[in-house]
């Protein structure tokens, strides 16, 4: 009979400010969805506990405010962090367009603070997006380029694709350091 483990991980939500961060992280541990903007102030964190084969995984999300305001936090916000999700949103307005813009830096700036952990983009609310206009080939270049696990087409308000996304990320990091528990 094997012995049931516990694993703890973080996992940092990072992008510009109103991507859908927080709403990403509402409607995964709770379900729910605020149609409402609330700036994050700084960073705020939820906890989520989740079973994989019978172990228990104790998870915390960082949700790190996108705004300029807060960028001096940013090295003590990433600090620990397992995984990261980078999200931007897929509206065609200027927060669309620079989110989009912005992967780079939120990359390169988690890169400096964090090394080589994991990261997944989500291309956030698209219940906003024409489906006959959307091209994901920009989205797929983007990943490839910076070696991400990969991407999910998500919204918050409806939840398409939020939970597959959060499970996508949650289980790669439950069997990299399952398999680094059995090596010891």
């Amino acid at each position: 009979m094997t012995k049931t483990q516990e694993f703890g991980f973080k996992i940092s939500i990072i992008g510009d400010g109103g991507v859908g961060k927080t709403s990403l992280i509402k409607k995964f541990t709770k379900g729910t969805f605020e149609k409402d903007y609330i700036k994050t102030i700084g960073a705020q964190f939820s906890r989520c506990d989740k079973e994989i084969n019978g172990d228990v995984i104790n998870l915390i999300f960082w949700d790190i405010a996108g705004q300029d305001d807060f960028n001096f936090l940013h090295p003590l916000f990433y600090k620990e962090s397992r995984a990261s999700i980078i999200v931007y949103s897929l509206e065609t307005n200027d927060l669309g367009k620079y989110s989009f813009l912005h992967i780079k830096n939120w990359y390169n700036e988690l890169n400096k603070y964090c090394g080589d952990i994991p990261v997944v983009l989500f291309a956030n609310k698209f219940d906003l997006v024409n489906e006959n206009n959307f091209n994901e080939l920009e989205i797929q270049e983007i990943v490839k380029k910076y070696n991400f696990l990969g991407y999910y087409i998500t919204s918050a308000k409806t939840g398409q694709g939020v939970i597959e996304a959060f499970n996508a990320i949650i289980e790669k990091l439950y069997y990299k350091y399952k398999k680094l528990s059995s090596q010891e």
